[in-house]
């Protein structure tokens, strides 16, 4: 690709052989005098005696006789030991250059330099523009090389996004072609595969100042979900979450980056049009029942303990209908309760492919302690479903208008 060896640089410099135990001394004495490099060390070993060290002198130190240091360093240093002026070589070569500094040598002059490049885990995501695309196998090679080990695969976006899920099209241009990763944000770790679903690093910032004005025990309807910057973080702070994503990739690593962070057990995953969810989570009847994605896989527990005297009075029974799952939300609820008294009594959440009727109560918990405790929780009841929803995230695209009826509406309710 490049010849690496075209990057040396070879200073012709002096150096000072003194004892290894006067180097603290000596260094205070030649203080501004001697080789002030990034990442170099200006005492290095004496390959001749390994009682002795070189001390590598300035550049700016030209004469072996020294006259470019002031006498009354010298003096000080003569009062140390015997001065020994040698010649010292020093190869300055691509490990020792940065990214910035090489890409200059390599790109035509006046092209803006591309050093910079969003962090997904250990993939490098670059965003390389028309007029360098001839350059893109170079530059992978210098970010990845100035990189590694933290960046182990080089990626460039190819085109513009068309698909509905808003995942662009890569090409690795170095290192493995490994698009599965791990990121942590504030606490949290999101796997994700970043060939699949969308991920944006720089929103860290905004995921934080939103999850911020969340509080313990209230009720998070996220819509467009993603991967869980949201969603995972709200339920890290005891919040129950409804989750949606158009992308079934997406509800995958949600519900896995669920279970990696520990609280599956209150985030409801469903793999919707967000129209569609936000719509039908607002018309559902009024009933005393709870709400689940069909694209859950795990039961979540709910414990409830009736009194004895609500036992014993309760005797109504539930019903299990077999009626075929409806659209959206409506066909996400089994066991649905005929009738239950006005006071607590325990909710089954119905697991994935249960047949039920319509569902419309969105519970909401408090969990305290680790993730393998069950949920308690109380029943609402509401006149509509929407009154129980704290708030509402949607994470949008600028150009995304289409919405922006079904935000009137929702703030209208």
């Amino acid at each position: 690709m490049f010849d690496e060896s075209q990057f040396d640089v070879c200073l012709k410099l002096w150096a000072l052989r003194i004892p290894r135990e006067l180097c603290k001394v000596a260094t205070r004495a030649l203080n501004g005098y001697l080789l002030d490099k990034a990442r170099i060390k200006p005492i290095t070993e004496d390959s001749t005696c390994e009682r002795n060290r070189l001390m590598i002198l300035s550049e700016k130190v030209k004469r072996s006789d020294l006259s470019d240091i002031p006498e009354q360093v010298l003096d000080e240093m003569k009062k140390l030991c015997e001065i020994e002026v040698v010649p010292y070589s020093l190869t300055l070569g691509y490990s020792y250059w940065g990214a910035d500094h090489l890409l200059k040598q390599i790109l035509p002059p006046g092209v803006e330099v591309p050093t910079s490049f969003e962090t997904i885990g250990h993939i490098a995501h670059l965003n390389i523009h028309d007029e360098l695309l001839p350059y893109k196998d170079v530059i992978a090679k210098v970010i990845f090389d100035k990189n590694y080990p933290r960046i182990q695969t080089v990626v460039n976006k190819v085109g513009t996004i068309t698909n509905e899920f808003r995942v662009p099209k890569f090409e690795v241009l170095a290192g493995k072609s490994d698009m599965v990763t791990e990121v942590k944000q504030y606490g949290a770790t999101f796997k994700l595969d970043y060939s699949l679903v969308y991920w944006n690093s720089r929103l860290e910032h905004e995921h934080i100042r939103l999850v911020s004005n969340f509080q313990p025990g209230e009720t998070i309807c996220d819509m467009f979900a993603g991967i869980g910057p949201f969603a995972i973080p709200a339920a890290q702070k005891g919040c129950m979450v409804y989750a949606n994503d158009l992308n079934p990739d997406s509800v995958k690593y949600l519900k896995i980056n669920g279970q990696l962070n520990k609280v599956d057990d209150l985030v409801h995953t469903f793999n919707l049009d967000a129209r569609k969810f936000i719509s039908q989570m607002m018309s559902l009847p009024e009933s005393k029942t709870s709400l689940e994605s069909d694209v859950l896989t795990e039961e979540c527990e709910i414990n409830s303990e009736p009194s004895k005297q609500e036992a014993e009075s309760d005797t109504t029974p539930v019903r299990n209908d077999n009626a075929s799952i409806g659209d959206g939300l409506k066909g996400l609820c089994a066991d649905a309760v005929a009738a239950v008294p006005a006071a607590k009594r325990p909710l089954d959440i119905s697991k994935e492919g249960a047949n039920a009727e319509d569902c419309s109560v969105l519970v909401s918990s408090k969990r305290k302690g680790n993730g393998n405790k069950r949920i308690r929780a109380t029943e609402l009841s509401y006149s509509k479903t929407w009154e129980h929803v704290d708030h509402v995230v949607m994470n949008l695209p600028a150009s995304a208008l289409t919405f922006l009826g079904l935000s009137l509406s929702l703030s209208l309710m």
